[in-house]
């Protein structure tokens, strides 16, 4: 089929059996299909098939491998309404960001088609006449993917698209309560041309046992996983028996700092962009809002009158801004976080509301200090805590002051500070008065306990190649 229907896709999916994960609307709470729970013998089989199939893949020339990447990445973006709607459906948030991401998905297949016919390898100057050293670039084979419910298609194409390009097979374990939207963009892969079993949707109830199987397979060559530092550690560990290669996108707890020479109405606006975006369920999304005191009465007033603005309900209606939380979990962590920071001395100025279903309006908190469990932990829910500042030097450490380095994010129109403070925050991404940061051109990654690797870039692609050194001799 040249277009793929949500509601034909739903239907082929909804069919209820003993061996079935059932999926549900965020919103309203109510079972919209159904998946299948694959065994463990399942899924070695999907294994062998990977393998036999990413041979007769990188056997394929990277230009005929990227011709068939931008027929997937046309069928995409063919398909974005249908998509936006199906990822809406499943995970909750507003459509208009649904149809954002499908886009974004989009962006790293159309990306790694072309990067992927510059796989350069190199001639090494040699010490000796008589010998010639070059280096060739090869898949490492067949790989593997973990990946969340809060960006069900980006995180794929992110991983995948890559994999494919270097000529690598890809099977992909998804979130349990997003997965139809794997199926759907897998759909469109194999429309596309990319056989069936070099790229495979995996699912089943026993996600524990998909994760030992990804690690401990021989045959899998590289992990990627996206997802919280608990399970990374977990998975790093598995891996290691088999010295298996791996990537790791893992928590954040990302500062966003306003200073006193900022742009005040801007730090809003991005502030709003980086907190709220997806009900505050990303991994770079801010954590802690340090404000300067020279202005933070005035952004504080800002900041809750822009946040007043926020339309709270189904992500389906074209009105909504903030969708609902994922689950019933992650609406009670919001909860607590808020009851205990009110507990610790922190002040409500707005939202904080609980609306029934998994719906909390978005929250600020003031009087925050950074011993509190909302600017420890992250919250991946729409709380904004706010803390005072005053010096420069105790802000970078107290910002630093955390296991965490995936995104960090301030405002000022000082050259020398801007330059100062990138620098110096320990982090893989800096955003400098800018709240969205992510593109598939540019590296996305952290340094320390936010993970290994970098997806995106020309870096991506590396992620999954092999450097293979040739010596000639008897020249």
């Amino acid at each position: 089929m040249d277009k793929i229907n949500n509601r034909e896709l739903i239907r082929v999916l909804c069919e209820q059996g003993n061996d079935t994960i059932s999926i549900d609307n965020p919103a309203t709470g109510k079972t919209i299909g159904y998946i299948p729970s694959m065994s463990e013998e399942d899924i070695n089989a999907l294994i062998d098939k990977s393998a036999i199939a990413q041979q007769q893949w990188s056997e394929k020339t990277a230009k005929e491998r990227a011709d068939i990447l931008l027929r997937w990445y046309q069928l995409i973006i063919d398909n974005a309404d249908d998509l936006a709607r199906i990822m809406t459906i499943e995970q909750g948030k507003p459509l208009s960001e649904s149809r954002g991401e499908v886009l974004y998905g989009a962006s790293f297949v159309q990306w790694f088609a072309e990067e992927g016919k510059r796989a350069y390898g190199e001639v090494i100057p040699s010490p000796r006449n008589d010998r010639k050293i070059i280096t060739l670039k090869q898949p490492v084979g067949v790989t593997a993917a973990i990946t969340p419910w809060n960006f069900p298609i980006a995180m794929i194409t992110r991983k995948a698209a890559p994999a494919l390009a270097a000529g690598c097979s890809m099977l992909i374990k998804p979130a349990n309560q997003t997965p139809l939207s794997a199926y759907a963009i897998a759909t469109l892969a194999h429309q596309a041309g990319i056989p069936e079993d070099c790229l495979t949707i995996v699912s089943s109830t026993r996600s524990s046992v998909i994760g030992k199987l990804f690690c401990q397979h021989p045959t899998i060559s590289k992990l990627s996983f996206t997802g919280s530092t608990q399970v990374g550690r977990i998975l790093m560990r598995d891996c290691a028996e088999s010295i298996k290669r791996t990537s790791m996108e893992l928590g954040g707890n990302a500062p966003f700092i306003v200073f006193d020479d900022a742009d005040i109405d801007a730090a809003v606006e991005g502030a709003i962009a980086s907190k709220f975006r997806n009900g505050g369920q990303t991994c770079v999304c801010a954590n802690r809002f340090y404000v300067h005191q020279d202005i933070h009465d005035s952004f504080v007033e800002k900041f809750a009158q822009a946040m007043a603005q926020l339309t709270v309900g189904d992500g389906i209606d074209s009105s909504t801004q903030v969708g609902p939380l994922i689950d019933e979990k992650a609406k009670q962590n919001t909860l607590r976080l808020l009851t205990e920071s009110l507990k610790q001395g922190a002040t409500l100025v707005a939202g904080g509301e609980d609306r029934g279903g998994r719906f909390v309006t978005p929250a600020l908190l003031t009087n925050v200090t950074s011993e509190m469990s909302v600017a420890q932990e992250e919250i991946f829910g729409p709380i904004a805590p706010i803390i005072r500042f005053s010096d420069e030097q105790n802000l970078i450490k107290e910002a630093n002051n955390t296991i965490y380095g995936l995104a960090s994010y301030f405002y000022s129109k000082d050259i020398n500070r801007i330059f100062r403070v990138a620098e110096a925050l320990q982090s893989g991404m800096v955003g400098v008065n800018e709240g969205i940061i992510s593109t598939e051109v540019a590296p996305f990654g952290g340094v320390k306990q936010s993970g290994i690797g970098r997806e995106g870039a020309r870096l991506g692609l590396d992620e999954y190649l092999n450097i293979k050194y040739i010596c000639l001799g008897g020249m």
